[in-house]
């Protein structure tokens, strides 16, 4: 998504230059870029000059680097369920964040601010309004850990938590 943008706000960029200038042609106002001078130079510049192969070469580059970063696969949408032999199904990652996000706040006390998803394990930051929280974070770890179970994620391994106390204002 990011090389997308980028060439979208390189050629937002000229269609403005551009712009700006045959206004200002039209206006009868010094130009931004004059068309007469870049019109001669390219006129100058024969097909065989190095200036030519090199912007070649660099527009070539450029588009051959695009096409690999679009075909370089990107975040998988689907988080994959386990399931029976022949059958594939999928959570999406929004979804099972929400998920998570409402199994750690099933436990007495405890806010969830965050969760990220890796590849195989789970990360929960929470914060809790109580000052005794021993225990809380394997609490919050066992719970979203059964809610994973439940929901059969095939891909995550592993539950980590972090708890914010208020006295320490750190993790548990």
């Amino acid at each position: 998504m990011v090389p997308a943008v980028l060439v979208a706000l390189a050629l937002l960029a000229a269609a403005v230059v551009l712009i700006v200038s045959l206004v200002q042609r039209l206006t009868d106002t010094r130009e931004l870029v004059s068309y007469d001078r870049v019109a001669v130079e390219l006129h100058a510049i024969a097909w065989g000059e190095k200036p030519v192969l090199v912007a070649g070469v660099l527009a070539a580059a450029l588009g051959a680097l695009l096409l690999v970063a679009a075909l370089w696969p990107g975040r998988a949408l689907l988080v994959p369920l386990a399931g029976e032999e022949g059958l594939r199904a999928g959570v999406s990652r929004r979804g099972l964040r929400a998920a998570v996000r409402e199994s750690a706040e099933t436990v007495d006390g405890v806010t969830a601010r965050g969760v990220r998803l890796r590849r195989r394990s789970v990360q929960v930051e929470a914060s809790t309004d109580r000052v005794e929280s021993a225990g809380t974070a394997e609490a919050v770890a066992d719970r979203v850990s059964k809610r994973l179970h439940e929901i059969g994620t095939s891909s995550v391994r592993r539950v980590r938590t972090s708890l914010r106390t208020p006295d320490t204002g750190g993790g548990a």
